[in-house]
């Protein structure tokens, strides 16, 4: 095809999937945050995200953020949450601009500006951003490389960037049904929607989508529905595929924002003959692995660096010496069940966030002395120290606060070591 001809083309996915997007809003806008903004009266709340993305940084709420592809409501949630920050969102849907801007007047968010731009065009914005939030948008664009190569130049060389994209073993039973609309003629309107779900409902319950069915009430919704099966431009990424369009882009790859279900450490793999077998692979052919042996990964949500970083990308390591100066911070997720436990255990750490029931963490009681002292505020040696003697063995210690990070129980503020690297 022609250039001329390719970029014609492009125009008019493009337009389509606007249109698409004006027609069907989604997420669905939303006119209350009151319960999101309490949620987020927690400073802990605020300093286990920042270490999330920064390890090696000491906290700062001042951040200026890009959420591209900002949809009707996450522009404004990041600006209530983030009050401190400066918020830009940027969407082609002028039904997710207006939905936002209400949000603005209504909260009062004088942090948060917002444009209807695509995201390929997020130069023009004419800033860089400390963080870039991309979450279910770059799946839908004709050519994702350009548009992960544009937030790439607009994020700072010491920026962090959230990405999530779809995953494809978890979504075969959706694509399916996109084949089935696509043969049936099928388009997104109210009537054959409404058709739509009248017919899902009479799916086999062995059929591959019905797990999904039972267990994301997001289907009952008329644009749930049309974003899943009805949507013009859709592709999902396995693990390897996801690390190459990162690369291809100039960026690196972190960590997962949960990572305990990719590693062969947390969960019924680490249980299985071949734990040891997987362990000598690279973390990359792992977290493919992991992938697989799941089967039902819906998504994958990564934290990316550029590959010309000044930082240190995820600096945590617990083979060096510096580990002792971790303050370990409790993700906002975690709870602690002291009910029905297994044997030996004193309690079960969970993290909500979790979709599958093989990652939990048993700890006895040493250990939980040890969770039970996480303030926000001491280092690991102060943790240790503050405990009694009997608890103070250096290599336990050191493995467990290793497996309460993978399992995603705490995440660790190393700021305060003289190389984070080590």
């Amino acid at each position: 095809m022609c250039t001329q001809g390719k970029h014609s083309s492009l125009l008019i996915v493009n337009d389509t999937v606007r249109d698409f997007y004006d027609r069907y809003p989604y997420p669905p806008p939303v006119s209350n945050l009151d319960r999101y903004r309490r949620l987020w009266d927690d400073r802990n709340r605020h300093r286990a995200d920042h270490h999330l993305f920064w390890p090696e940084k000491a906290y700062r709420e001042d951040r200026s953020i890009l959420v591209a592809g900002c949809g009707t409501s996450q522009a404004a949630k990041h600006a209530l949450r983030w009050p401190c920050a400066h918020v830009t969102g940027i969407d082609i849907s002028s039904a997710s601009i207006r939905a936002t801007g209400e949000l603005k007047q209504k909260y009062g968010l004088k942090n948060l500006d917002v444009h209807q731009l695509p995201l390929e065009r997020a130069e023009e914005l004419g800033f860089s951003f400390d963080q870039v939030v991309c979450t279910g948008v770059l799946h839908h664009l004709t050519e994702p490389e350009k548009g992960l190569a544009a937030l790439r130049t607009v994020l700072k060389p010491d920026g962090a960037m959230h990405l999530m994209v779809y995953a494809p073993y978890g979504r075969a039973g959706i694509y399916m049904l996109q084949e089935y609309c696509s043969r049936l003629g099928i388009r997104a309107s109210e009537g054959e929607i409404h058709d739509l779900a009248a017919t899902l409902a009479s799916l086999a319950p062995d059929h591959p989508l019905a797990n999904l069915l039972r267990n994301a009430p997001d289907f009952r919704n008329e644009a749930a529905l049309a974003d899943a099966f009805l949507h013009p431009q859709d592709r999902a990424y396995s693990v390897p595929q996801l690390f190459d369009f990162i690369g291809k882009a100039g960026l690196v790859f972190g960590r997962w924002l949960r990572q305990a279900p990719y590693l062969p450490l947390c969960g019924a793999i680490a249980q299985t003959p071949h734990r040891d077998r997987m362990s000598r692979l690279s973390a990359e052919e792992q977290y493919a692995a992991v992938e697989l042996f799941r089967g039902t990964m819906v998504r994958h949500s990564a934290i990316v660096y550029r590959d010309d970083s000044v930082g240190k990308y995820q600096p945590v390591r617990f083979d060096g010496k510096n580990w002792p100066s971790y303050v370990p911070v409790r993700l906002p997720d975690t709870i602690c069940v002291q009910e029905r436990l297994p044997s030996g255990a004193a309690a079960v750490l969970i993290n909500r966030g979790h979709t599958f029931t093989d990652l939990y963490l048993p700890v006895n009681a040493q250990e939980k002395r040890l969770f039970d002292a996480i303030d926000g505020n001491r280092t690991i040696e102060d943790i240790m120290n503050s405990t009694s003697a009997h608890d103070r063995n250096r290599e336990h210690a050191r493995t467990f606060f290793e497996r309460l990070w993978c399992y995603d129980q705490v995440v660790f503020d190393a700021s305060r070591t003289p190389d984070p690297a080590t």
